[in-house]
């Protein structure tokens, strides 16, 4: 059986395919995966309170009337849903050098603009991405293989991902 330094170098698989259990590289991860989705609920809040505190001075939270609060409930009610269209305006003026704290706060300026793969009348979407956005797609990249890795997964179970067991 391969070593788990020869794994993460070379690709070799550790684990036999008689479901032994993930391994301890994996652990750590499949560990937060479960933190993450245990109390999706509380987890989100705080996320979205994380969001809104250091983002408290951009333009448009300023124009919502959101005056600095960072619950859901005040969010919904001074946060209109809105469409591409709307915030195309502000996105164009981040684009074209406008460095003011238009729709993030001014310690997590847009970083770069993803694109969207698809059109709506030609043209693609910008789609402004904060650097911290860079380790959060990279996070998500590194959870794939320790989910992938659970016994079942290559048969199209879902059960028991994040537990060591067999399903």
């Amino acid at each position: 059986m391969a070593t788990m330094t020869d794994a993460l170098t070379i690709g070799t698989p550790t684990r036999s395919p008689a479901s032994s259990p993930p391994l301890a590289v994996h652990a750590e991860k499949l560990q937060f995966i479960e933190e993450m989705t245990t109390n999706v609920d509380a987890v989100q809040e705080r996320v979205l309170a994380e969001i809104l505190a250091r983002n408290a001075e951009a333009e448009y939270l300023v124009k919502c009337g959101l005056d600095g609060a960072t619950d859901r409930g005040t969010f919904r009610a001074k946060v209109p849903m809105v469409t591409y269209e709307h915030l195309q305006p502000y996105i164009r003026r981040i684009a074209d050098g406008d460095r003011s704290p238009i729709l993030s706060g001014s310690a997590h300026p847009v970083h770069e603009f993803l694109t969207s793969s698809g059109t709506s009348g030609g043209e693609r979407k910008l789609i402004p991405n904060i650097e911290d956005e860079l380790d959060r797609r990279q996070l998500q990249h590194s959870l794939i293989m320790p989910v992938m890795s659970q016994a079942g997964m290559c048969r199209g179970s879902t059960r028991g991902v994040a537990s060591t067991s067999s399903p």
